[in-house]
């Protein structure tokens, strides 16, 4: 059998629906994630961060990474964040992590959406349309309804392939895409706020795939 993917999940400066969101990982098939804080992350050393297959951000830092000024248990931010892209490493970037550090380029660039201000709905009825039929990721899937919060932002940019949309009128357009990042592919899901989304079997089955796309396992 085929080893399970080494999931390096980040969380930081958002609380989240921890019960839910930990079931949520050990229900993944084929994940072994590893539920960290930011501080463990970026205090790792390198090839430590390099042994897992994919880094999932689940973090909503706002200020900007550093290095300096820190407590010394917090690792180096902004070198640990830099160094993404370096190997074939996979991203993933879910749901808040998508705001975070709305001023670095680095992780606009990352996420495909360089304007990143942002108006945000809870417990909305989202419909979600498969904009992509053919990629590996929705291959097979059709449309779904799930809860979910949602960001009226501008959409994923130029270089970013869409896989899922919405007409939901207060949410953006674009909710999940693809894009590379150095040598590393990444997956971008604006959704995943709390358990009524995780549980949703559409929802994870997106997730699953996208963790595997990006260490280019399918």
């Amino acid at each position: 059998m085929a080893e399970n993917i080494k999931t390096a999940v980040i969380t930081g400066g958002h609380s989240f629906d921890v019960l839910g969101f930990h079931k949520l990982f050990r229900g993944l098939a084929g994940i072994d994630a590893y539920i960290q804080h930011i501080d463990d992350f970026a205090s790792s050393k390198e090839p430590v961060r390099d042994s897992y297959d994919v880094a999932l951000f689940y973090f909503f830092m706002q200020d900007g990474p550093t290095d300096e000024g820190q407590p010394w248990y917090a690792g180096k931010h902004k070198s640990a964040l830099e160094h993404l892209g370096e190997t074939q490493q996979g991203i993933v970037v879910m749901h808040h992590a998508l705001l975070a550090y709305p001023r670095w380029p680095v992780w606009s660039e990352i996420v495909g959406i360089e304007k990143r201000s942002f108006n945000y709905y809870h417990s909305e009825t989202v419909p979600v349309t498969v904009a992509n039929v053919a990629h590996p990721i929705t291959r097979g899937l059709g449309g779904w309804e799930m809860i979910d919060e949602t960001y009226a932002m501008p959409d994923a940019g130029p270089g970013s392939e869409i896989l899922l949309t919405t007409t939901h009128p207060k949410s953006m357009h674009t909710l999940a895409w693809t894009r590379t990042y150095k040598n590393a592919r990444v997956f971008c899901f604006e959704s995943g706020h709390d358990n009524r989304t995780y549980v949703n079997p559409s929802f994870q089955t997106v997730l699953t795939r996208g963790i595997r796309w990006a260490t280019r396992k399918i």
